[in-house]
Parts: C-alpha cells; sequence; structure tokens
C-alpha cells in the first residue's frame, strides 16, 4: 500500500515560522512534522510515499534524500502551481499502483491507520474518511451519513445551530485507484467540493471511519502550541516523549540553576538559558539564546533567536529565524517579530 502526504502548502498562517521553514519540517517536540508522519506510516507497514511538495521542496528533498535511511521509498513531485487537494493526487497518477492513503501534512492525530485499513476492507466502496466529532462544527466540513456509515452529503462550515451533525473531515482517506477517475488533470481541484459530491452522484460508496482519538490541526500559532502542551500532558500520546515532565530539552541545552523553566516548554537542541530567566508554556527551536532575567509567556521562538537580558516576550508571540529581542525590550501578546518575506535556502 502507498500513501501520499500533502506537503505542498505554504504555512501562511504560521509566519514568519515559515518564511525559514517549510511547514511540513516545522518541528514537533524537536522533530519535523513530516518525519512524525513517516513513524506513523512505517508503524502501519506503509513503506512507499508520495510527497507532491511546492514550497520550498529542496528543504523536505535534503532532509530525507530517497527515503532509504527510513527504509522507505520517497517519490517527489513538485507542482509548479497549487493544484489543491484532488489536483495534487492526479497530478502524481502516475505513480499510484493501487489503494493508497492520503494524508494532510499539517493534522496531527493519534487515529491507527491499521484500524482503518481493516474498516475499509470490511465496508467495501471507493473510499473512507477519517472523521472526528467536534463540540461546534461551524469551523469545519461536516460529513453526513447513514447509520452503516455511507456517506451521502458535505456542508462546508454550517452554523453551528444548523451544523446536521458534529461529525468534520479529519484529514485522512483512503482510497481505491479508481478515485482518480473523477478527477480532472491539469487544474486546481477541490476533492470536498466537486470530487466527493461526483463520486456520490455517481453511485459509489464514500465510507466514514468516525473515532474519538486525538486531532489537531497545526495551521495556527496557538494549535501548533497547544500540541505540544497535549503532548507532554499525555493527552497526545508519542513514543518518545514522556508525559508529564515539566519541560523538555533536546541535546546540548545549558539552563542556569536560577531559571525557571516550565511548565510545557520545550527547549531545541543547542539552547542557553541565562540566570533568572522565566520560560512558561512555550516552544524554543534550535539554538536559541535566553538572556538573564528574560520572559518568555506561551510564544513560539524559532532557530538561532537571541532574547536579551530583561525583554519579556508577551503571550501568543511568534518570532522568526535570526530575530534579535533587544536587551529589556518588552513584545506586546500576539507580536511578530522576524523576516517579512520568504528565506531562501
Amino acid at each position: 500500500m502507498q500513501a501520499i502526504v500533502l506537503v505542498g502548502g505554504e504555512g501562511t498562517r504560521l509566519r514568519p515560522l515559515t518564511y525559514g521553514t517549510p511547514k511540513p519540517m516545522v518541528p514537533i517536540m524537536g522533530v519535523p512534522f513530516l518525519a512524525r508522519t513517516m513513524e506513523r506510516l512505517y508503524a502501519a507497514g506503509i513503506r512507499d510515499v508520495i510527497l507532491p511538495a511546492g514550497y520550498m521542496p529542496q528543504a523536505i528533498m535534503d532532509y530525507f534524500g530517497d527515503g532509504s535511511q527510513l527504509n522507505m521509498k520517497i517519490t517527489y513531485v513538485i507542482e509548479d502551481v497549487p493544484l489543491g487537494t484532488a489536483g495534487a493526487l492526479k497530478n502524481v497518477e502516475q505513480h499510484i499502483h493501487g489503494r493508497f492513503f492520503v494524508l494532510n501534512g499539517d493534522v496531527l492525530t493519534s487515529m491507527n491507520l491499521r484500524g482503518m485499513i481493516a474498516a475499509h476492507e470490511k465496508k467495501g466502496g471507493i473510499g473512507m474518511l477519517h472523521l472526528i466529532r467536534v463540540e461546534d462544527p461551524s469551523a469545519f466540513g461536516c460529513v453526513v451519513h447513514d447509520a452503516e456509515g455511507r456517506i451521502s452529503s458535505f456542508v462546508e462550515k454550517p452554523p453551528r445551530e444548523t451544523a446536521p451533525t458534529n461529525e468534520i473531515n479529519a484529514g485522512t482517506y483512503l482510497f481505491e485507484r479508481e478515485i482518480l477517475d473523477f478527477i480532472p488533470a491539469g487544474r486546481n481541484v477541490s476533492i470536498e467540493r466537486e470530487t466527493f459530491p461526483q463520486v456520490i452522484a455517481a453511485g459509489k460508496d464514500l465510507f466514514a471511519y468516525t473515532t474519538d482519538d486525538y486531532w489537531m490541526d497545526l495551521g495556527k500559532p496557538e494549535q501548533y502550541l497547544g500540541a505540544h502542551v497535549d503532548i507532554l500532558e499525555g493527552r497526545m500520546p508519542m513514543l518518545d516523549i514522556e508525559p508529564g515532565v515539566p519541560y523538555f530539552a533536546e541535546a546540548n541545552v545549558a539552563i542556569d540553576p536560577t531559571a525557571k523553566i516550565g511548565p510545557n516548554v520545550v527547549l531545541g537542541s543547542g539552547t542557553r538559558v541565562g540566570a533568572r530567566a522565566v520560560i512558561r508554556s512555550s516552544v524554543l527551536w534550535d539554538h536559541v539564546t535566553v538572556g538573564e532575567g528574560a520572559v518568555i509567556d506561551e510564544a513560539i521562538v524559532a532557530s538561532r533567536v537571541r532574547i536579551g537580558s530583561e525583554a519579556v516576550v508577551g503571550k501568543g508571540s511568534v518570532i522568526g529565524h535570526d530575530a534579535v529581542v533587544d536587551d529589556g525590550q518588552v513584545l506586546q501578546p500576539g507580536a511578530r517579530l522576524g523576516a517579512t518575506e520568504p528565506i531562501k535556502r
């Protein structure tokens, strides 16, 4: 079985973090998110992965190569223009040989892929969609299905009070190759708005696979931070992470004994934290320097940033690669600091 991981997006909502790092390479607990996805695929027995890439693809290719170091095969297909979810699948059609998974490149979930395979084999049909239940479906696309799981319609971002269901599309699909026959070539095609309705209208069965697993869209800074809190507190299981620790530090991290770190802090490799510094509910990437008496609260700090002595980084702030917060500088809550255009690497 194969898998297609959609990694073509620019990650505009995560800027300035994605001005130096493509969204799939943004770290989760110190490891690029795409590498976490590869781990899930490997655990499910999948060794053949296709990556439709568009934004800064070289960074992805340099990290993963041909996949041989992971005992996997990786095929890259570069999109010159955005093609949408279905368009991206059609664009890699020549590399697809049979049944295949499709995973959104910015969704963190604990859903067991083997369980979804078993459910699809039992139900049959042209494909299966992973759904989750949410309290308020108005920001998502609702999926309506019968008691057998057979999908009948899709309702995009309905008002909460009129939503026909609270089950939403969770961004993991399992398809038979036949679905590619419903996708036109050479243009942007939305799988939710165009392909799925056409498949249903043609009398082909799409089934729902609804679970209560952990699920988070990592597209916004607050969601990215929230995912780390969930991992550290054990709501999102991760094999190499011990839940319940006050903070997680990678290799070569130096913390002054008078600094106060935690709860829910991630410190990247080579980070240095000075005397009396305070860091709470924040994610610092590699080689960040935090000066004496600095305070960082619920913020994301990208690689090689220097936070000056007695500086304050307010809640919800996002600091891009190589930025400098001067000594004594105060960043107001929600501040964005860093590059204002993509860094070419």
